[in-house]
């Protein structure tokens, strides 16, 4: 049809009066009456585009919806009807809320696609929808890795291949199989260096040395010597091996790693050189001191251990819990060691001697651990002490719920981003074997080379449905089993 055809209700000279224009718009089954006065609240939107489309013919129309039908003077879009009930709002109460169920992508795709600025999007909604492209970003991440780890750059120089191998086989346990047994020997490392620690200080097993004072067990001390060489030479290459070496050092786990290892040296360092500055005994104060720094290296399991590093994360969240916890204890360990110092003072043989002490009392009470060092002797002080213990219990057991969920919710999340990410990765590289007709790892290389070309993240992209995810270009779709969009 020609692009100037014009349609019943039009007036010759293509205008209507858009403050009583009717449009009848029908989104996947679902019929929405609207009236010009509305619209032109928001004349950039795609609905205020409708009561001036009709002017111009076929190709403005088709321009803006899927279908129009002029006897009813309909449009038809095939869209969401769901999130299209949602969008509408903003035409009558300047906000939208998106409705529980809703994937907050696709949601924001229809947005854009009824050309609706986010800005009218209720502040709880763009909190679902900054968490879920987190993830996808997230998913996007982990992808990438995998995909870094099986290209093989020709470029890149021989020392550059060697470097990342070697980061690889230290910090990617999965990669390989000899990557899993160096993963158990540092586990196992750091579990006898930690029991070494522990059996050393037992009597028994100690030995005096020319002067009278008691020292570890020469072979204890040689199995420690043996668990820091290799703590040593593993820090030491995955310094080396490391991408970005300021990030690196900077890293908690990283600094703990070197606070582990630390002590042994600086201790070496005084026994043989200190004597020569201070004294004997200054020495081995400073000596017994480092050796007491030991105990972060039971923290390197963190490293081999998810669970600990989720509940690392638990923790980081439930701040403003444990804030309160805290709190709560606060003014109950003020409150009741003030009544308990003032009701004891009746009593010749008190146990309070002052409020400051009585901070001591009002803690171990409220935790319910009562070591009985002191306790009240009146009747108003027994009263208080079982007040003020069945506040404690009613202090700690309120945050613990929350904190319970976010450790929860985090170990969920990981577990649904590790499947997505296999999930990518599978589905990849069986869009590829349908393309080609081979699936091998050298064809997952060539994706990897791909990707590299422009930031992976910015490439994750849902389209309108939400049944493909632009992982590679503008131009390839492959389909996502991620289901946490339905």
């Amino acid at each position: 049809m020609a692009g100037d055809s014009r349609f019943p209700g039009v007036d010759a000279d293509g205008s209507e009066k858009n403050e009583e224009t009717e449009i009848v718009v029908n989104v996947g089954g679902v019929r929405q009456v609207f009236y010009g006065d509305n619209l032109n609240q928001y004349p950039e939107t795609r609905l205020a585009e409708l009561i001036n489309c009709l002017s111009g013919g076929y190709d403005s129309i088709f321009s803006l919806c899927d279908d129009y039908d002029p006897g009813k003077r309909e449009f038809y879009f095939d869209r969401d009807p769901d999130a299209f009930k949602c969008i509408i709002d903003v035409y009558y109460f300047g906000e939208i809320h998106m409705k529980k169920g809703i994937c907050p992508i696709c949601f924001k795709n229809e947005m854009e696609f009824w050309k609706v600025d986010l800005k009218f999007l209720d502040d709880c909604c763009k909190t679902h929808l900054s968490e879920k492209r987190e993830e996808l970003e997230e998913i996007a991440r982990r992808v990438q890795l995998i995909l870094d780890d099986l290209g093989v750059d020709a470029s890149e120089s021989r020392w550059k291949r060697c470097q990342k191998y070697i980061w690889k086989f230290l910090e990617k346990p999965e990669s390989s199989y000899p990557a899993r047994v160096i993963a158990v020997l540092s586990f196992l490392f750091i579990l006898i260096s930690s029991v070494v620690m522990c059996v050393g200080t037992i009597p028994d097993l100690q030995v005096v040395d020319a002067e009278g004072n008691r020292m570890e067990h020469p072979t204890l001390d040689s199995i420690e010597t043996a668990c820091i060489g290799w703590f040593t030479v593993e820090y030491v290459l995955r310094l080396i091996s490391s991408p970005n070496k300021l990030h690196f050092a900077l890293s908690f786990m990283n600094i703990v790693d070197v606070l582990a290892i630390l002590p042994f040296y600086v201790s070496l360092t005084l026994t043989h050189l200190g004597a020569k500055l201070m004294e004997l005994s200054n020495v081995q104060q400073a000596v017994q001191a480092l050796r007491i720094m030991r105990i972060a290296r039971i923290f390197k399991l963190a490293r081999h251990s998810s669970g600990l590093q989720t509940l690392t994360y638990a923790l980081k969240r439930s701040f403003k819990e444990l804030g309160l916890l805290l709190m709560y204890l606060a003014v109950g360990i003020f409150v009741f060691s003030a009544l308990g110092y003032t009701m004891e003072q009746s009593h010749p043989e008190t146990l309070f001697k002052s409020i400051p002490q009585s901070f001591w009392w009002a803690i171990i009470t409220m935790t319910t651990v009562g070591y009985g060092d002191i306790y009240p002797k009146t009747t108003l002080g027994k009263l208080n002490a079982a007040i003020s213990f069945l506040c404690g219990v009613i202090a700690i057991a309120l945050p613990i719920h929350p904190i319970i969920n976010n450790f929860v919710r985090y170990y969920n999340k990981q577990r649904v981003l590790e499947t997505a990410a296999k999930h990518e990765l599978e589905l990849m590289e069986l869009n590829s074997a349908e393309g080609k007709g081979t699936s091998s790892k050298s064809e997952l290389e060539d994706l990897a080379r791909e990707i590299k070309e422009g930031p992976y993240s910015s490439r994750l992209k849902v389209s309108h449905s939400d049944t493909f995810i632009h992982l590679l270009s503008e131009e390839k779709h492959y389909r996502t089993r991620l289901q946490s969009c339905k």
